[in-house]
């Protein structure tokens, strides 16, 4: 994808907040919602197709389901066909290829690949319009009959492309009432700023490193040391990366009058993977628990259904990622974990001491994301092997770029962790009104000094 949503925010978010908070009341959800159909279309109008149709099926089952609640078979009939043309429309274009190139491989069948580009933020969106119906179908969410609150809703251009994901009950109420304060405004804008400031300084700045990681282990010379630096690299940048773009979701969703929820919690902080992944993806991860983990029976009927929930949750999770092998082994490799802690490792882990609990989830996660970044199984194969010492333990250019990286490396790990944000609590009230716009106009400065100096670099999530 050419298109940069960094270029466009940068290029018209000035124009819509003007237009925006210049409109009545009443037009301000137009508003968001045209931006937000050019914001997704604009490097392929087509999709807006797609954007449109989507929204038009759910809205319209939500009020089948409305309608005929009185009998239950009916609504959930329309809760099922919802379902389904959500799942048919993520599956045609996120799986079709990978599905027809798998099935080719069984003798005797042949099904073509299309080739079809996949719309960005397409596992998003649908996850979002799939939860409706099910949520007004449970009384958990009123049905909406305004069908530009509802589009409104589905498009929101901060969260459209990748989370949180964003559930139609929490903002329901912000749809019809909502009041823009300045209070809102600022923090909002701050908010906005810190995750700018996370995908470009932090981000970027350590996703080359991963690159030359990569290119070391093509040539041979990957080490263990090379090799953990690089999983480090990556594991830095996709969380800097997608928190950052949470960050800016969040705020320039309050700033607009919404609430989204927290999508991390700083997760490398935690002692357990089973922890890790209540502070990761937080959105996603209470989607499938609220929509598939509970329903298929969550822990209630004993061990074996339990293991097959975990087992069916995580191997959604991983496939949802990405059409490839690699996402399905990384979901699996996450559940086997979870239930080793659950049923295995949760004695052993109360007695152990804080540090080896944390070192032990960060060894865990950061090899998660070896597999999660490598869709080649065979290169994250050969990848892992030389982290575990098939290659030697280190070589003069892994102490060069251990150098060149050193401070790099030091803020990140600073930054992933509650040091900063504690500091910035102890300052005197006086201190934190003078200092936060100084702090975000030197960001939005050196920000977009970054942007125009350097190559283009997407949001890592924008294709999942």
């Amino acid at each position: 994808m050419v298109f940069s949503s960094l270029t466009f925010l940068f290029a018209y978010l000035p124009l819509t907040l003007l237009v925006y908070f210049l409109a009545p009341l009443k037009w301000r959800n137009w508003v968001l919602l045209v931006v937000s159909l050019i914001f997704y279309g604009w490097d392929t109008p087509a999709y807006i197709l797609i954007m449109i149709l989507s929204t038009l099926i759910d809205f319209t089952h939500g009020l089948l389901v409305e309608k005929y609640r009185a009998d239950d078979k009916k609504a959930r009939w329309f809760v099922a066909q919802s379902a389904i043309f959500n799942l048919l429309l993520l599956g045609f274009f996120k799986y079709w290829d990978f599905l027809a190139a798998n099935l080719s491989l069984i003798p005797g069948i042949s099904v073509p690949q299309l080739g079809i580009p996949l719309p960005i933020g397409i596992s998003f969106f649908t996850f979002q319009t799939m939860s409706y119906t099910i949520d007004v179908y449970r009384k958990d969410a009123p049905v909406q009959r305004n069908l530009v609150d509802f589009g409104t809703f589905v498009t929101m251009f901060p969260q459209l492309i990748a989370g949180p994901v964003v559930q139609y009950k929490t903002v329901a109420a912000a749809l019809k009432n909502r009041i823009n304060t300045s209070e809102d405004f600022a923090l909002g804008a701050r908010r906005f700023c810190v995750g700018l400031a996370k995908k470009v300084l932090l981000a970027n700045s350590i996703g080359a490193l991963w690159d030359t990681c990569l290119a070391a282990r093509s040539a041979g010379t990957l080490t263990v040391l090379g090799g953990w630096m690089g999983l480090f690299a990556y594991g830095f940048q996709i969380y800097f990366d997608f928190s950052g773009y949470s960050d800016m979701a969040i705020g320039l969703g309050q700033i607009f009058g919404f609430r989204f929820n927290e999508n991390f919690n700083y997760p490398y902080t935690s002692a357990s993977v089973t922890e890790f992944w209540r502070r990761w993806h937080m959105s996603l991860t209470a989607w499938f628990r609220e929509y598939l983990y509970i329903p298929l029976g969550g822990n209630r009927h004993g061990t074996a259904k339990t293991l097959r929930n975990i087992l069916i949750v995580w191997f959604c999770t991983g496939f949802w990622h990405g059409a490839s092998w690699n996402f399905i082994l990384w979901g699996l490799y996450f559940a086997a974990w979870l239930i080793l802690e659950k049923y295995v490792l949760r004695d052993v882990l109360t007695r152990t001491p804080g540090w080896i609990k944390h070192t032990y989830t960060i060894i865990v996660v950061f090899v998660g994301w070896g597999i999660f970044a490598m869709e080649d199984l065979g290169v994250c194969g050969r990848y892992l092997a030389a982290c575990f010492g098939a290659d030697g333990l280190w070589n003069s250019a892994d102490l060069f770029w251990l150098r060149s990286y050193a401070l790099t490396f030091l803020a990140l790990i600073v930054g992933s962790t509650t040091l900063l944000r504690r500091l910035w609590q102890r300052l005197p009230r006086r201190a934190e009104q003078v200092l936060t716009p100084i702090l975000m106009l030197a960001s939005l400065a050196v920000c977009t000094a970054y942007l125009v100096d350097g190559s283009y670099n997407p949001f890592l999530y924008f294709r999942f």
